[in-house]
């Protein structure tokens, strides 16, 4: 059918288009648990995977089917697009996470067994040999024993609040009368979950390799010590998950620090929405957490220890470089290679800078700001801090700022999930050095990454703009793929100042010339250069885009995606993530295609290109095209203008549009197919730039 007689016969607004959200967020996991699955990737690489979709998967219990279990009970009958009720998605969401969890747990197996022959032992108490065990219950005695803390459950004291993650042991004990009694013990967090112990005796001399227990396992077998005059009947291991969806009511709210604060402290009081427990628990203790926790049916997940894959990242920290990637060192960009000796002004003054992290350093952004803490013309700094980690060297620097006597305006944004009492200390650290803390717009969170120095530069006032596709963070630089502009574009600056005072301020702003700024004018913008790409292709001067984002679920996108497919416009689509649109679809989104990357650093980039018939436009920036990012948080997309940066731009697009080594191609029925390469040997996207970067070493 030809989409452009035929287009206004399509409903667009039609379920049969859309993949369902929380189910795709899921087939992300399942692409994370097959880089574990991979035998191509080195040992520790598909450890750490594994560990990785473990943790992935607690916060999707968590966020996603805590969330689904407050419109359930909200009475919410509101269809997804895809045209899923609230419950149909929260069984089908359930079913295929576990799934996911059982086919990790085969895969642990099979892990155990490949560590074994490369050195690495995770045993069971029972398999320790008579000096092991005596090294493992003397550490018990003198660093375990102290801190655990039995809870009998009786009439005279109730069942204990579990919290949230926490691994612990329901204990039964039968006590001189012959009746059955049952106890927790809450496995401490500080403690390490795999115990080191020393090689067997009769380990070979250079083979001796690294040897652990689980600690529960520890506890487990020393039960006898906190339960005297008693005999223990049974110990199984169980976890809980509880909702961390808090519901800040901001405008009820006369102080949002307090009111982040109290959601935090809820949020280890959440309501169940898992607890996981080990097979050989018996069933009448698995119906007393079942009553006592008031679970619903599926809430009770049933497993083979141990539990808590998430601990399994204590074995990438073991010094065996023979079982992980090659190690890197991000490079500096040419001109750079001593930043302590460059003057960061005079580079950016020179020509616009645009790094590609971890393949570059980060190193260049936090020189800028510690040269411009410590230069006496510049004014003034303002920053968005949504997640800057701990030891933060850019806080730092505003510190230093503000002592220095400059201008430092901070908005730091408190409603960064799982981070919010990291930033509530460094905005009361802020506060108390001087800086304006601003806490966010009511109703808003501030996601963006930009800031901004003003300096004084003879008789002029010129600005200096660092916009990132990522966190003001040390250590995800080295994690995560990002871009970080630094420019002194007088147009982009102003567009700068005019955004952190509506941020600051009570302005209203719409007026920018190069942004694009949510919840403002982003959707509209973005939609504009989409439309321009349709009128391109409609004309004859073709249309093409390649978009680069973590996730595509924003329903108004995809209809507007696939008008542009139905219209002729060449669409490749890098979504890491969660993905809504069905490409293929024959009539509506025959000329999208749509990749996923899932390699060796968490891929976060976002990159908007637009062919607009042979003068390309590129923007960059925190935005992903979903709703919230676009009507419900402060985000910036902004150009890159340089043409050589923007030719760099394109190639790096093409290099991950030719991977063939993790990327997988999505069909129209929501499946994720790995790429085979067409001949000779595969393309790995991620190792290519870190080869031409010069940041791999050989090894």
């Amino acid at each position: 059918m030809d989409p452009q007689t035929s287009g206004a016969d399509v409903d667009l607004h039609d379920p049969e288009l859309y993949l369902n959200r929380e189910l795709s967020l899921l087939a992300f996991q399942e692409r994370v648990l097959e880089e574990a699955e991979n035998p191509a990737n080195p040992l520790l690489e598909r450890v750490k995977f594994l560990a990785i979709m473990s943790s992935n998967l607690a916060e999707f219990f968590m966020v996603r089917i805590g969330g689904l279990k407050q419109q359930v009970a909200a009475g919410v009958s509101e269809l997804s697009p895809d045209g899923m009720t609230p419950t149909e998605q929260l069984e089908a969401s359930r079913e295929r996470a576990v799934e996911l969890i059982k086919r990790g747990r085969a895969l642990y197996q099979r892990l155990c067994e490949e560590l074994d022959e490369a050195g690495i032992h995770l045993m069971s108490y029972a398999e320790l040999d008579d000096a092991q065990r005596a090294d493992a219950d003397e550490y018990f005695d003198s660093t375990v024993y102290p801190v655990l803390t039995p809870l009998a459950v009786d009439p005279g004291r109730p069942f204990p609040h579990i919290s949230n993650l926490s691994l612990n042991l329901a204990v039964t004990v039968r006590g001189s009368d012959g009746e059955e009694r049952f106890a927790r013990i809450k496995i401490p967090k500080a403690l390490p979950r795999l115990l080191p112990v020393p090689a067997p005796a009769n380990a070979e001399e250079g083979k001796r390799g690294h040897w652990f227990v689980w600690i529960d396992q520890v506890v487990c077998a020393n039960l006898d010590e906190l339960f005297p005059g008693v005999e223990v009947t049974g110990a199984h291991a169980f976890r809980v998950t509880r909702d961390a969806e808090m519901a800040i009511q901001e405008i009820e709210a006369d102080d949002l620090l307090e009111t982040i604060e109290e959601g935090i402290r809820r949020r280890r009081f959440g309501s169940v929405v898992r607890v996981t427990v080990d097979d050989e628990m018996p069933e009448h203790v698995r119906n007393l957490l079942v009553d006592n926790m008031r679970l619903q049916p599926g809430e009770l997940v049933v497993l083979d220890p141990p539990l808590g894959f998430s601990d399994l990242f204590a074995l990438y920290r073991l010094d065996r470089p023979d079982l992980k990637d090659r190690p890197f060192v991000p490079v500096l960009p040419p001109g750079m290679e001593d930043p302590d000796e460059r003057d960061m002004f005079a580079s950016i003054r020179d020509r616009d800078i645009l790094l590609h992290r971890p393949f570059e350093s980060f190193e260049p952004v936090v020189h800028l700001l510690q040269q411009a803490a410590c230069d006496p013309d510049v004014l003034a700094i303002k920053m968005t801090l949504y997640r800057v980690g701990k030891d933060s060297p850019v806080v730092e620097a505003l510190l230093e700022a503000a002592q220095n006597g400059k201008e430092v305006a901070a908005l730091v944004e408190l409603k960064a999930r799982f981070d919010e009492e990291s930033n509530i200390g460094w905005a009361r650290t802020l506060e108390a050095a001087g800086v304006h803390v601003v806490y966010g717009l009511l109703g808003l969170k501030t996601h963006s990454k930009i800031g901004l120095i003003v300096r004084r530069e003879g008789r002029r006032i010129r600005r200096y703009l660092h916009v990132g596709t990522g966190n003001y963070n040390v250590v995800t630089a080295t994690q995560y793929t990002d871009f970080d502009l630094l420019t002194c574009d007088d147009a982009m600056g102003e567009d700068a100042t005019r955004l952190f005072n509506s941020l600051t301020g009570y302005a209203d702003e719409r007026d920018y010339t190069d942004f694009l700024v949510a919840p403002k004018t982003m959707r509209d913008g973005f939609k504009a250069l989409v439309e321009r790409e349709i009128e391109h292709a409609q004309s004859g001067r073709g249309g093409a885009m390649t978009l680069k984002m973590n996730a595509l679920v924003d329903p108004k996108m995809v209809r507007l995606l696939y008008e542009a497919s139905m219209a002729g416009v060449k669409i490749d689509l890098l979504v890491r993530g969660v993905c809504a649109l069905k490409p293929g679809v024959p009539g509506v989104s025959d000329n999208i295609a749509v990749r996923s990357y899932v390699g060796r650093f968490l891929e976060h980039t976002r990159v908007y290109w637009f062919d607009n018939a042979g003068s390309p436009e590129a923007l960059i920036g925190s935005a992903d095209l979903m709703s919230r990012n676009l009507d419900r948080r402060v985000e910036v997309l902004a150009p890159v203008k340089s043409p050589e940066l923007k030719e760099r731009l394109r190639e790096l697009l093409d290099v991950y549009l030719a991977d063939t080594a993790h990327t997988r191609m999505l069909d129209a029925e929501g499946r994720y197919t790995l790429v085979e390469p067409a001949e000779g040997d595969a393309i790995d996207a991620q190792e290519l730039l870190l080869e031409r970067a010069g940041g791999t070493k050989s090894g």
